[in-house]
């Protein structure tokens, strides 16, 4: 972690503020294949639960699901805290696999954790206004069936990357865009927020998500509805990010500053779109932000001890696929 870049966390809320950019969207880029066959191939959901029944944009139903890795030893009597995770690909793609590891690993740590899923063009034929409404009813499902689950419902975290990033981002941001037969007595958003690479900036200014939304941008996105209730957030993004500039991250840290919000953006110096997967490279970097979220998790009272992800990583190494 390069200090210098990394914005601390403290009980007054700092970050790093830059100028903008001209608006254009990068073309869309899931995980990377073998990542994911990777992270799928070791790690395995203890379950898979239905959140939702809704319908693709020709009207046909479809089922989503957690899948769910939880806590050694855990029974519904328990009150953990709670981690629900949207996986990147532009809104296009992606598969919930991806966030396996960074699952399991809460798991180790005595969180119970999803991976979600949620509607996508290829799929669904949907927009990224559906993603939003699924990422909406993924966190109010997990608190509406906290006794049932074994987790407390003051204390959900919704994480993602990439666009899964913008949608974990916008059940912490996003007013509207709730589904009409939901309970909203029952909150849609998280406690807590851990994004990675998130597609954080829709409008004219921010560099992917523009041409998808068009003139409704303000609805959707994250950096330009931040409010004194938005939670405390981590962001960790690579400065080399060519589909979502280092810079929009900065816009949206300039925007918790300015609502007087806890945000905590870490730079990765050279680092560019996906360089935190587990898989990719050397995975020194799944270990560093893993790392991170950790401390920022522990430091909020989600999480006790000193992390334990080497430890975690040296053990999924000996798995055979």
């Amino acid at each position: 972690m390069n200090i210098a870049r990394t914005i601390a966390l403290a009980s007054a809320l700092t970050c790093v503020l830059t100028g903008g950019l001209a608006a254009r969207d990068a073309k869309p880029k899931a995980p990377k294949k073998r990542t994911a066959r990777k992270a799928t191939a070791v790690f395995r959901p203890d379950k898979q639960i239905v959140f939702k029944t809704t319908t693709n944009a020709d009207a046909s139903e479809v089922k989503l699901k957690l899948h769910v890795f939880e806590p050694a030893g855990h029974k519904a009597s328990d009150k953990r805290p709670a981690a629900v995770f949207f996986f990147g690909g532009g809104w296009v793609g992606g598969s919930p696999g991806q966030f396996y590891p960074h699952c399991k690993y809460l798991a180790s740590r005595g969180v119970w954790a999803a991976a979600a899923e949620y509607r996508v063009q290829s799929r669904n034929k949907t927009t990224p206004f559906q993603c939003v409404a699924d990422g909406k009813s993924a966190v109010r499902y997990v608190r509406a069936h906290a006794k049932r689950l074994g987790v407390d419902p003051k204390r959900i975290i919704a994480g993602g990357g990439s666009a899964g990033g913008h949608v974990a981002a916008a059940t912490g941001t996003i007013a509207g865009l709730d589904e009409t037969s939901e309970d909203k007595a029952v909150s849609s958003r998280p406690d807590v927020m851990v994004l990675f690479n998130p597609v954080i900036d829709c409008s004219p200014e921010g560099t992917y998500g523009y041409r998808r939304v068009r003139e409704r941008w303000r609805e959707i996105c994250p950096t330009h509805n931040v409010t004194k209730d938005t939670p405390p957030t981590i962001v960790l993004h690579g400065t080399k990010d060519t589909t979502v500039k280092y810079a929009d991250a900065e816009r949206f840290a300039k925007a918790m500053k300015a609502a007087g919000r806890t945000c905590r953006l870490v730079a990765y110096e050279g680092q560019g779109h996906g360089f935190f997967n587990y898989g990719r490279g050397d995975g020194s970097h799944f270990l560093r932000t893993v790392e991170a979220a950790d401390r920022f998790l522990a430091a909020l009272g989600y999480l006790k001890g000193e992390p334990t992800v080497k430890q975690f990583a040296d053990e999924a190494a000996k798995t055979k696929p």
